[in-house]
């Protein structure tokens, strides 16, 4: 019998559909302290270091990864769930932009395969990422990459206990605008790790973007490479 999406998962869609406006003006303009800072160069850097020709911004929000990447040559699909988002990123320009669930991703077909897949703060659920990454390979020249920023589990713990679990959603310092937060899955570094792997990846390399004067990562980037069957 066919499990129904669990409600969190239907929560986390709503909740972007209603913030999509202020969060692309929010993009636009730079104010996302933590962005401007560090995650968007440190997700940048990483990408730009692989030397892909083809990339797949899986998550892509208004397409600013895209944007970037076009000035250094680089062809961009970006998928997103929210339409009012991809209708911005088309706006903007910088590559092609589609609308898709993540869940559609197992049925996906490309004709074309790309040499990286990035997800740059988009994996928020649970049963939905780990269909995502499980679909990934297939989207993937041969051992191509996929590249994942994601909230630091050391610094994003707070006072819950350092295990998996759903959490509850803030917009604390992301202004008025915002309602609605979402609600996302926390995963220690291990269970990162142990998701990756059973994906059909290697992790390469891990990297701990921080602050000049931070205390504590503003995020962590896993490097990882599709594993090909057979090989040693």
């Amino acid at each position: 019998m066919k499990v129904p999406p669990d409600p969190r998962e239907q929560q986390i869609l709503r909740s972007w559909n209603v913030n999509a406006q202020p969060w692309a003006r929010a993009v636009r303009s730079g104010s996302i302290e933590s962005r401007k800072r560090v995650t968007d160069r440190a997700i940048l850097e990483a990408v730009l270091a692989l030397n892909p020709s083809r990339v797949f911004d899986v998550g892509c929000g208004e397409g600013w990864l895209a944007r970037a990447l076009a000035a250094s040559g680089i062809k961009t699909t970006g998928i997103d769930v929210v339409p009012e988002l991809i209708a911005e990123a088309a706006r903007l320009g910088g590559g092609e932009f589609l609308v898709r669930e993540y869940r559609a991703m197992a049925q996906a077909v490309w004709p074309l395969k790309f040499d990286a897949a990035v997800c740059n703060f988009s994996l928020l659920g649970k049963e939905s990422v780990e269909e995502l990454l499980a679909s990934m390979p297939r989207c993937l020249a041969a051992s191509g990459y996929l590249i994942v920023q994601t909230l630091h589990p050391l610094a994003a713990c707070g006072d819950h206990p350092y295990e998996d679990g759903w959490r509850a959603g803030s917009w604390l310092g992301f202004g008025a605008e915002f309602s609605a937060p979402a609600p996302w899955y926390f995963r220690t570094l291990e269970s990162w790790h142990r998701l990756v792997r059973s994906s059909g990846f290697e992790v390469l390399e891990c990297r701990e973007p921080t602050a000049a004067g931070a205390r504590a990562p503003a995020s962590v980037i896993f490097i990882c490479k599709a594993v090909i069957p057979g090989a040693d």
